[in-house]
């Protein structure tokens, strides 16, 4: 086998691996796309029956965190609130 039709043989299995790379990324990302249509689709339900969905994002963030995390957020803001009055 020559220099050259090894190369040849290395630049197509690259080029292959890399379109199957951007092909996965490429379906990845049309799932993402489906998934937040989904979401759209339930705030929207979410809202017809009253929900604030402003709160429940924030719901939905919080759940993602660490209560001590929270917790100290949740300190600090009541420290400053007091400190200007708000409290």
């Amino acid at each position: 086998m020559s220099v050259s039709s090894v190369i040849e043989t290395q630049t197509d299995a690259t080029a292959e691996e890399l379109r199957q790379f951007i092909e996965r990324v490429e379906h990845l990302e049309a799932e993402k796309k489906d998934i937040a249509e989904q979401i759209k689709e339930v705030m929207a339900e979410a809202k017809g029956r009253g929900y604030d969905t402003k709160v429940l994002r924030k719901v939905i963030a919080l759940r993602k965190r660490e209560p001590d995390d929270i917790a100290e957020e949740e300190a600090v803001l009541e420290l400053y609130k007091a400190a200007l009055g708000m409290a």
